[in-house]
């Protein structure tokens, strides 16, 4: 079985379209909806939908280390609520959860953004040479990981930023494996950040990330 772990905080515009997307896979799945504190209609929408919802406060790290907690699966895919994966997802995490020689593996969408324009495509290829080079896949790419590896790694750090980049740093780059299928991402906060100014904003906070500065320090400038 895969559990899919789903963090929100006023997630209510992508919601119901992300849980309705992963709901329509073609493999024994359970949906869990860890949120974070939301003040709109995400609870609600979560309760139409008949997801499991639990309360989570602390930031994200926390929310998918307790959504993790209470799932039942033997594989795990995290993903963000305003993320996607496209038609045929479910096929290729089938395949890789099938392959015995990726237990102590773990494998991450290819990243799009729902934006026609070419500002759009040179952050997806930036987010590429990031993952090629750096081997630094993002939470809005989705992490597939079995049981068995998470907990040997210890779960997601409780950090309310980097969560993710911390996680994948520990898996390392020679058990990361892009999968086959891509996952959509919304481009609001592009559109609101700026196309240039967010994400030069994101690798300064990537930078004092990795020189030592505590994510709580850093979130401020990523907000």
């Amino acid at each position: 079985m895969l559990s899919i772990v789903i963090p929100t905080l006023n997630a209510e515009n992508e919601l119901e379209a992300t849980i309705n997307a992963v709901a329509r896979a073609k493999l024994p799945s359970e949906i869990i909806v860890a949120d974070g504190g939301s003040t709109d209609a995400t609870p609600a929408i979560t309760a139409k939908t008949g997801t499991a919802f639990i309360a989570v406060p602390g930031g994200r790290g926390p929310q998918l280390t307790a959504g993790a907690a209470v799932s039942i699966g033997d594989w795990l895919l995290f993903l963000h609520a305003d993320t996607r994966p496209q038609p045929g997802w479910d096929h290729i995490v089938q395949n890789f959860m099938a392959d015995a020689g990726n237990r102590y593996r773990a494998g991450y969408f290819r990243f799009a953004l729902n934006d026609t324009g070419a500002a759009a495509r040179r952050i997806e290829a930036m987010v590429h040479w990031r993952c090629r080079v750096l081997s630094l896949p993002y939470g809005d790419q989705g992490l597939l990981i079995s049981r068995e590896f998470y907990d040997f790694l210890g779960g997601f750090a409780p950090l309310a930023l980097m969560e993710d980049v911390d996680m994948a740093r520990r898996i390392g780059a020679k058990r990361l494996d892009p999968l086959a299928a891509a996952a959509v991402t919304s481009a609001e906060r592009y559109r609101q950040g700026g196309y240039l100014l967010r994400p030069a904003r994101n690798l300064l906070c990537l930078g004092l990330y990795l020189c030592g500065f505590p994510p709580r320090m850093i979130a401020g400038l990523y907000e």
